[in-house]
């Protein structure tokens, strides 16, 4: 073979690996960026949704310890909110959400709290329902974070 030939085919080959390599590593960089975008979403709609959770429960549980008649609004709302957890939550985050919606449809069929035994609640420690869904979704971040690095 011609010295020249082996020169062109030589710069040739070195081009194309040039190219690809280039082309691998900005596609793997694209690939990654966007993977990192989509679990930033993915946090930020579960956080938002946690946050109207919580906000719910707490008015609808609270509305329930003071009266007996349902807020039939603010549950077909909770019951709405557990409905778009079951699409994006660990079985965790559902466990703790579903148990928080069964003590306030109970608290509605349990008799009205004065503001005495209301108070006795809150220094005991008897009104805090949403620690174990807190804890749950505090674990269910850190996961997901994890898989963010």
């Amino acid at each position: 073979m011609d010295a020249s030939a082996i020169t062109a085919l030589s710069a040739l080959l070195g081009a194309t690996i040039g190219g690809l390599t280039s082309l691998l590593a900005t596609w793997l960089t694209q690939r990654r960026q966007l993977r990192a975008q989509w679990l930033e979403q993915d946090l930020v709609t579960r956080q938002e949704l946690y946050k109207e959770f919580i906000e719910d429960a707490s008015r609808c549980y609270v509305h329930a310890l003071q009266h007996d008649e349902a807020d039939i609004p603010g549950l077909v709302s909770l019951y709405a909110k557990l409905g778009r957890m079951r699409i994006l939550s660990s079985p965790k985050v559902l466990e703790a959400a579903g148990e928080i919606e069964r003590k306030v449809i109970d608290t509605y069929l349990a008799p009205d709290k004065t503001f005495l035994e209301l108070r006795e609640m809150v220094h005991s420690g008897k009104v805090d329902m949403l620690y174990a869904f807190s804890t749950a979704c505090r674990e269910e971040f850190d996961a997901l974070r994890a898989k963010q690095v």
